[in-house]
């Protein structure tokens, strides 16, 4: 079953960069660890969703992909993301140190 239409190859890339690095150790900006696995279904079928192993809260691709997006406008506006309250999704705090550690974004410090 499809929980996510896929909008564009960008979409797909960005998913398969999100399914290679599962179980990888990432730290939020306050340098607490965290990692995530892919929700799946009792079939085993993914479901369009990442699990954040210190919540135990999902976000789903679609957010991941707005995310991205968002970070794409800073970027050309600023040359880099200052914090994750500049991606303005849901999930902001995880998804910017993965982001910054897959090596999909700069940071300030990444600048300086």
């Amino acid at each position: 079953m499809l929980y996510h239409k896929v909008e564009s190859d960008l979409d797909e890339e960005l998913w398969a960069m999100i399914l290679e690095n599962e179980g990888r150790e990432f730290q939020t900006l306050r340098r607490l660890s965290f990692t995530y696995t892919v929700k799946t279904s009792g079939k085993g079928e993914q479901l369009g969703e990442i699990i954040i192993s210190r919540k135990t809260k999902t976000i789903t691709r679609a957010t991941i992909l707005l995310a991205y997006r968002n970070a794409e406008v800073v970027m050309a506006a600023e040359s880099f993301v200052k914090g994750p309250k500049k991606l303005n999704v849901f999930g902001a705090s995880y998804l910017y140190p993965i982001f910054l550690k897959l090596g999909l974004i700069k940071g300030q410090r990444d600048i300086q």
